[in-house]
């Protein structure tokens, strides 16, 4: 049952894997500079380890925007959000994971009778403008650079490009890290007060419950990017603006460095420290912040080159997201409530983060868990392997295709 419950949650995370992981690598493999297999690879590595080590800040958020206290709430948000995420996928659309969270949320809210703080969602939604705006300013200021460097150093265009490709592996395993740290939360966010086990010893290192929840759904956002993500990552790629190989590099880092902003906890406490105001740990939507990006790029070169009828349906989706997810949450809990009789959530008397709903935890739930975790960790090894296999003989393979052109050349 408990796997049941977590089940919507890994849908989710498979539907952010296969939609907004396009945005760490999208412009990269549209660019072709990095294959799809690469890409797939370094992404599903560093999304793990961004979640696990840096997921807890933006989860807290989620929590003081609706502290979601029942399991079967839990599952039926995580549900709704994953169905809304997936339909807009259907249709190539790179539509927000944290819309369609934050909007089943609120739907789960109004449906138990608790209110939604208005700081938190404020923060929430101020960032689906600060965001673009930000990635924006961080991508004109990075493009300007790079020229400028290209310009000065003289280096010849195809060590550039070598550079270059070096570099989006490099900020794409940055942007993946900083995917995971700041977007799990929409994953497994509404799980964790709903949620406790007993940490996970590995002897290396020990996971706590919360780490476990976070460990879990990275590995359904791994899935979801080496399976279903090549087809958002082209519309991404290429029909937004077509992109150099150095404004591709541009993107990503742009992108991975407000997302970092947004869900580092260390950042935050240093300007805190100086006196300064504290950054919000906030789920941004990656989705926005790189298609910001895009546009300061294209704002700067003269907007030649950018399709604004797929920036208008992507617009759209961002508008219906949140507002569909909360409309199926509502209907969703009523049907789960009424029809199967699960308990969904009840009224706390605020919107803050509610008490867990044991003492102490459940051995059976912990030890399924832990035996869950580990078969996880291994298939994903195992698929890695694989991948890494096949890229490895793909590029033996043209390399001797190369060798046999300029042989039969001379």
């Amino acid at each position: 049952m408990i796997i049941l419950f977590l089940s919507s949650g890994l849908l989710l995370g498979w539907s952010l894997g296969a939609n907004d992981a396009a945005n760490v690598f999208g412009s990269a493999v549209g660019s072709k500079m990095v294959s799809f297999r690469q890409a797939a690879i370094i992404s599903s590595i560093f999304v793990i380890i961004g979640s696990v080590v840096q997921g807890a800040g933006a989860s807290d958020t989620l929590g003081r925007l609706g502290a979601v206290n029942a399991i079967g709430g839990s599952f039926t948000v995580a549900l709704a959000a994953a169905i809304v995420v997936f339909m807009m996928t259907k249709f190539a659309l790179p539509v927000s994971t944290t819309q369609a969270i934050v909007g089943a949320i609120i739907g789960w809210n109004l449906f138990t009778g608790n209110p939604t703080d208005a700081t938190t969602l404020t923060n929430i939604l101020s960032t689906w403008v600060s965001g673009p705006v930000l990635g924006a300013v961080f991508a004109v200021i990075l493009y300007i650079l790079l020229k400028t460097v290209k310009r000065k150093s003289a280096i010849h265009l195809v060590r550039f490009e070598s550079y270059i490709r070096t570099g989006l592996i490099i900020v794409g395993a940055f942007g993946a890290y900083s995917l995971g740290a700041n977007n799990i939360a929409n994953v497994m966010g509404v799980f964790v007060p709903a949620f406790n086990l007993h940490p996970l010893d590995l002897k290396l290192f020990t996971l706590s419950s919360q780490q476990q929840l976070f460990l879990l759904g990275s590995l359904a956002i791994a899935a979801g990017i080496i399976t279903y993500s090549r087809r958002v990552m082209e519309q991404v790629g290429n029909n937004i603006m077509e992109l150099s190989s150095e404004s591709a590099l541009v993107v990503v880092l742009s992108q991975a460095l407000v997302l970092f902003i947004f869900s580092s906890s260390g950042l935050s406490a240093f300007l805190r420290n100086a006196g300064l105001p504290a950054i919000p740990m906030v789920p941004v939507s990656s989705t926005q912040v790189m298609i910001g990006s895009i546009i300061g790029i294209g704002l700067y070169s003269g907007a030649r080159n950018i399709n604004f009828r797929i920036l208008g349906e992507i617009a759209a989706g961002w508008i219906l997201t949140p507002l569909i997810a909360g409309i199926l949450t509502f209907f969703s809990l009523f049907f789960v409530k009424n029809i199967f009789g699960i308990h969904v959530g009840s009224k706390t008397g605020g919107a803050v983060p509610v008490e867990l709903p044991a003492t102490s935890p459940d051995p059976r739930v912990s030890e399924i868990m832990q035996y869950l975790i580990l078969c996880l960790i291994f298939v994903g090894l195992i698929t890695a392997l694989i991948y890494y296999l096949l890229d490895r003989k793909k590029r033996i393979e043209l390399k001797k295709s190369e060798e046999k052109f300029w042989k039969n050349m001379k």
